[in-house]
């Protein structure tokens, strides 16, 4: 009687855990057009997330990453081109922070924001695999023209 029950919590736990993920926003765009984006990044464990390290697709252009509360951000660049954005905030468990930059669309294909949670244990969750993944890559869809 009690593996079930054992049985069914390990599902709902490992459900919940996969659904916190770093999740970006919109998670549908246009071709061509400057659009503000949102990173959401949750802390769902017992150790405070540091900063969140997020890979800018290619084709994207990164016009201004803004300010955001208790935290600073660095950029890196491949000549003019922001490649990477760094976020460091203690974020608690149980809780969340979001991030907002604004940038403009390249003319085709989905957008695959890859990004790395480090924690203050010195753990990194990558959230870079593909949909359906334990650990998933947010993406943003372009759609129509």
């Amino acid at each position: 009687m009690r593996r079930p029950a054992i049985i069914a919590a390990f599902v709902l736990a490992s459900s919940a855990a996969a659904s916190a993920h770093v999740s970006m926003r919109p998670r549908e765009s246009k071709p061509n057009v400057e659009e503000r984006y949102t990173v959401r990044v949750p802390t769902e464990g017992t150790v405070a997330t540091t900063h969140v390290i997020l890979e800018v697709p290619a084709g994207v252009t990164v016009l201004e990453v803004l300010p955001a509360e208790g935290a600073t951000s660095e950029v890196a660049k491949d000549g003019a081109r922001i490649t990477v954005i760094t976020w460091k905030k203690q974020i608690p468990p149980k809780s969340f922070a979001e991030f907002t930059f604004r940038a403009r669309n390249p003319d085709s294909g989905d957008l695959v924001w890859k990004a790395h949670q480090h924690f203050a244990d010195g753990t990194v969750a990558d959230w870079v695999g593909p949909a359906g993944d334990r650990r998933p890559a947010a993406i943003t869809r372009l759609i129509g023209g």
